[in-house]
């Protein structure tokens, strides 16, 4: 199999390089062979020779050939990799019946006799044991003799001018890949894996491509159970048209978003595939909130006055999880956060929060008024036609009696008995809906802050009566998930004997959670973020089975003057040294000395005269002239100090080389502190490292805080400040568990998993925010009770939200890409962790742990003194009446 990488990389130097690695199609055929070296040597000159035409076409249009584009040495000629040199070497030997000069791993000695590390060129490596035998890869010691190699790894260095050399370097690109398709069809033993150094971005990009068909299909899914969450069975009070509209306004505000970064000039990116999910989920819960809140008010009352009792319930509960939206994206998406993509990602998203919220207040609420007026005139909530009534439904067939079937006002009155307390001659007769939902208006005001209270203070029933008994005295008529919330789940979820196993389940939660979190990696792979069976992808792992026995090159940097000619200084570097491969001025300095008989610990003036004038002026060791920098002292002819000096180390590594190599850095970094000699190391994986150590956790860490901080200051502002603890407290046990769920599932802590973990904050606050608030709000009457009262008000939306967001997830996961996967994952453990902390675990926690139903209770004979007030208003519709309990 034979893989080409070219990677093409800028930086002040002004230079590029190609990467191209060979690999023998095959487990028994090695890839050093004469066959396979031939054609490697042949693909290499056509690589050399290839030229590209810019511009195309015209008069002006030059031909471009690899001699002009390389990045020369100092004699002016290109920059080639060693085992090149080696390769022509042998191909010479046998062209010519000489001798094939041998060649060694990782430290060969070229025909000049200088020495050079191949340890990087060639992988895959069997080498010679002194007794003949077979060593197997990666086993030998230093500079055995090479068997066979199964991959092979060349490099090519551009120049990066600027202006038109980036257009040729990005033509002679196109044509390196179309060049590698060529030879692969007249090889077809070989593979080929053509990769520029524009594959990254290109596979990077790759995603969103993938993605298309399977965004389409979750909006059809999401669309799909939006409306069955908001059909019922009565055909009027039914609100299908409703739930798309929803969607239609989340979609809108998403288009609104891209409209709006096109024109500020901003580019799109693959981590923005999350950015709709962000806004699916807080969006959806905005309206399932609102549905819910219309459905439990007055139908005897105006719609005015019923998307008034909507917005003082909802919106500024509504307001503030937008709020925090807002706050936790935008520290993230601030100069503190040091990770471009995330605050690219943040800053995004925020913008699309933000607008999502101005729908949900403007269109959203207009659709709301409208379908309002479509009920109120009794009309079918799928095609608006006015529902007959039962006098006249009763001729009809059966099925046009089931599609058309609602309640009409004036059904209920024998069915619904008036409230416990008041005397049956003060209830007006066609007050039906007395009893049928509750009045907003004695909304507690502890709704002000960040989490407002969404539920409403109404005299309480009879003990013996469920709170909830008045608000839905047709069960038949109610929503599906709301019967199932209300009859089954309630009672079923704060039983005494069912409460003990929640309290197990959220054990054996956190267990789990602190397993995954102990074993958190850092995700610093390129490869884990862009497609599946792409260049880049594909190179990684060969270059992991095949590359992965040494380390990169570590630079060892003398950036002192040392006595070099004292025998301790030199055992100490020598001892540094040891046990990693290297090619070190000082070892064959100090060789060069003892071959001649001369004594390694000379004089100063002695040992650098011999250094510059003797062993620099050999041809095989002139190399190491770019290695030693000298400094005059002073005057007077004295022989020049070494002033600086490097070393080129290679560690030996395993499959873990990302963790061995941060061992290893940590260990030399301590040992520079303490040795006289002073010292540092350096590689430029040893910054993406460092940097990407501290940058990966740092907006995770800042949006914790935002919350954290948001969440005590609205404690200040509500009368129940344990609102806010609890929330505080479920948002981190919600990310916690992601967190350690996302590492048992595989996920590594990179860009994309730290964005699922700021936007689910968010998130899980949504979802826990109203039960909170619905639950502590309430007074009198048992915990249990209210806990049922809260799961029926805000639990079911938020079930609704869920279910549809996980809906939309599931073709997501479908996408062959590692960023899409890890997007996959993330968000549904987010949507996992906040439904069993939503609908189980705060349940089952609040029946036993503060805030106590006891404050606020009303005396004994409080309760039966209460008044009902009735007045008749007339409005454009019908006369109503506006019953207010006092």
């Amino acid at each position: 199999m034979l893989a080409l990488l070219s990677f093409r990389h800028r930086n002040g130097g002004g230079f590029c390089g190609y990467y191209c690695f060979c690999v023998e199609k095959g487990t028994r055929t090695p890839a050093y062979l004469p066959s396979v070296f031939t054609q490697t040597h042949t693909l290499h000159k056509r690589i050399y020779q290839m030229q590209v035409t810019v511009p195309a076409t015209g008069v002006n249009s030059f031909n471009y050939s690899f001699s002009y584009l390389c990045l020369p040495d100092d004699k002016n000629v290109c920059i080639i990799d060693d085992i090149i040199r080696a390769m022509e070497e042998i191909q010479s030997a046998r062209t010519s019946n000489s001798s094939v000069p041998p060649l060694r791993y990782p430290i060969t000695e070229l025909a000049d006799g200088r020495q050079a590390y191949i340890g990087h060129q060639l992988g895959g490596v069997q080498g010679w044991a002194p007794n003949g035998a077979v060593r197997g890869q990666g086993t030998g010691a230093r500079g055995e003799g090479v068997r066979s190699a199964r991959a092979l790894q060349l490099t090519y260095y551009l120049q990066a001018r600027g202006g038109l050399m980036d257009r040729v370097a990005s033509q002679w690109e196109k044509a390196f890949c179309a060049e590698l398709q060529h030879f692969a069809a007249l090889h077809p033993k070989l593979g080929l894996y053509p990769s520029t150094s524009s594959s990254l971005r290109t596979d990077f990009q790759f995603s969103s491509v993938l993605a298309h068909q399977p965004l389409l299909a979750s909006l059809g899914a999401c669309s799909v159970l939006v409306v069955l969450c908001c059909s019922m069975r009565d055909c009027v009070r039914s609100k299908p048209w409703l739930g798309l509209l929803a969607l239609l306004s989340i979609t809108l505000s998403g288009l609104t978003a891209a409209g709006i970064l096109n024109l500020t000039g901003a580019t799109y990116n693959s981590t923005y595939l999350g950015i709709p999910f962000v806004m699916l989920g807080h969006g959806l819960f905005g309206s399932f909130e609102m549905l819910s809140s219309w459905r439990r008010t007055r139908e005897d009352q105006h719609v005015k006055e019923r998307v008034a009792s909507v917005f003082e319930d909802v919106m500024l509960r509504l307001s503030g999880s937008t709020m925090l939206h807002l706050m936790t994206l935008g520290l993230a998406a601030s100069p503190l956060t040091n990770m471009e993509a995330v605050r690219l990602f943040c800053r995004t998203a925020a913008l699309a929060v933000t607008i999502s919220y101005v729908y949900m207040l403007s269109f959203y609420s207009s659709c709301l008024v409208f379908t309002g007026y479509l009920e109120t005139g009794y009309r079918h909530g799928c095609f608006c036609r006015r529902v007959p009534k039962p006098d006249r439904l009763d001729s009809k067939p059966a099925w046009y009696r089931c599609l058309m079937y609602t309640r009409y006002q004036d059904e209920a009155p024998a069915a619904n008995p008036p409230p416990h307390g008041v005397d049956p001659g003060h209830a007006h007769a066609a007050n039906s809906s007395l009893t049928n939902t509750h009045a907003h208006a004695a909304n507690n005001t502890a709704a002000g802050g960040l989490v407002a209270n969404s539920t409403h203070g109404h005299p309480h029933p009879h003990p013996l009566t469920h709170p909830t008994a008045n608000m839905d005295p047709n069960p038949q008529d109610s929503h599906l998930l709301l019967g199932c919330v209300r009859r089954c789940y309630g009672d079923w979820i704060t039983n005494t004997y069912v409460k003990p196993f929640v309290v197990l389940l959220y054990l054996v939660y956190i267990s789990f959670g602190l397993m995954g979190f102990l074993q958190v990696t850092q995700g610093s792979d390129p490869s884990a973020l862009v497609a599946m069976d792409t260049a880049t992808v594909l190179y990684t792992r060969a270059q992991q089975r095949y590359f992965s026995s040494y380390s990169p090159v570590i630079g060892f940097y003398i950036y002192e003057s040392a006595p070099y000619w004292n025998a301790s200084v030199q055992r100490d570097l020598l001892e540094y040294a040891k046990g990693f491969q290297r090619i070190s001025w000082l070892e064959a300095y100090l060789n060069y000395l003892t071959d001649r008989n001369q004594s390694t610990s000379q004089p100063r003036e002695n040992f650098t005269n011999t250094l510059r004038h003797g062993f620099l002026r050999e041809p095989q060791y002139a190399h190491f002239a770019d290695d030693i920098i000298f400094a005059e002292r002073g005057g007077g002819g004295e022989e020049p100090d070494v002033a600086a000096s490097r070393i080129f180390l290679v560690a030996k590594t395993t499959e873990n080389k990302r963790e061995e190599m941060s061992v290893l850095l940590d260990t030399l970094r301590r040992l520079s502190l303490t040795s006289r000699v002073r010292f540092l190391i350096f590689n430029p994986s040893f910054v993406y490292l460092d940097r990407y150590a501290a940058a990966v956790s740092s907006p995770l860490r800042h949006s914790l805080l935002a919350v954290l901080f948001l969440l005590g200051l609205s404690s200040l502002a509500v009368v129940e400040p344990l609102v806010s603890v609890w929330l505080g407290l479920t948002v981190l046990s919600v990310q916690f568990g992601v967190l350690g769920f996302m590492t048992l599932w595989g996920v590594e802590l990179d860009c994309m998993s730290v964005m699922c973990l700021i936007s689910a904050l968010g998130h899980s606050a949504d979802c826990s925010g109203p039960l909170l608030c619905g639950f502590s709000s309430g007074r009198g009457d048992s915990r249990t009770r209210w806990v049922r009262v809260a799961l029926e008000r805000h639990g079911v939306p938020s079930l609704q939200t869920l279910i549809c967001y996980g809906a939309a997830l599931v073709p997501v996961g479908t996408v062959r890409s590692n960023l899409t996967h890890t997007l996959f994952r993330c968000l549904a453990l987010t949507a996992g962790c906040s439904a069993l902390h939503t609908l189980a675990f705060l349940p089952t926690l609040l029946t036993f742990l503060p805030p106590s139903k006891s404050r606020g209770e009303r005396p004994d004979g409080e309760a039966q003194r209460q008044e009902v007030e009735c007045v008749e208003m007339n409005d454009s519709t019908r006369v109503v009446d506006q019953i207010t309990t006092v």
